[in-house]
């Protein structure tokens, strides 16, 4: 017989909570949730009042039904809660990883040039691109607009159009979201910002300064 521990316990009652917890913030009853993982509503109620045992097919099927996945619904606190940033000295950039989707990275960047003139200097490539303004002004060339983003306000576009960003009327700070595409498009530019000074996103404006 297999001995059950403490953190097996712990994990149990983790997960019968959570279950509940996802269940409510739907706003659903136990009959609409037991309904649609095809449950019988006495055995939900048992499984969330932990005197049903709980069954991988059970758990596969309630991750399904809320609308999120058996990792999700089992997933314990990791030990590297507190992420420190990879700091890029030679773009002036802070970067942090996102553990929930290693496709994603945050950046944070200091610029204190406007975005180039020459529509050339403008990049485009795959992906897609969120950012925010923490402090100051940025001008985002976005095909063949120019957009003004002030402190607080966001963006979100495509990076399969032209693009490039830099301040306004002096330093500005921006903390930008990369999906996976988005992110390599930007280490190409890295890449290339040794023998180009390009005005691409975040990373190869030129003029930047150490956040």
């Amino acid at each position: 017989m297999l001995r059950v521990t403490q953190q097996d316990d712990d994990l149990d009652s983790l997960v019968r909570r959570r279950i509940r917890a996802l269940r409510v913030a739907q706003g659903w009853s136990l009959e609409e949730l037991a309904t649609r993982a095809r449950l019988s509503q006495s055995s939900l109620s048992r499984i969330e009042t932990g005197q049903r045992r709980l069954a991988l097919d059970q758990l596969v099927t309630l991750a399904r039904a809320l609308d999120t996945t058996l990792d999700q619904l089992v997933e314990t606190a990791a030990d590297d809660v507190v992420i420190s940033p990879a700091i890029d000295a030679a773009h002036g950039v802070m970067r942090w990883p996102v553990k929930g989707d290693p496709g994603m990275t945050v950046v944070r960047r200091r610029m204190t040039e406007p975005p180039p003139d020459n529509p050339a200097r403008m990049r485009a490539h795959p992906g897609r691109e969120w950012l925010v303004v923490l402090s100051g002004t940025a001008i985002l060339l976005l095909g063949h607009r120019s957009l003004r983003i002030e402190t607080h306000q966001a963006a979100e576009f495509p990076t399969m159009m032209p693009h490039a960003i830099g301040s306004a009327g002096g330093p500005c700070e921006i903390l930008g979201i990369f999906d996976r595409d988005a992110r390599r498009g930007h280490r190409r530019d890295d890449t290339d910002d040794s023998t180009d000074e390009s005005g691409e996103g975040f990373v190869t404006v030129p003029g930047s300064a150490e956040p």
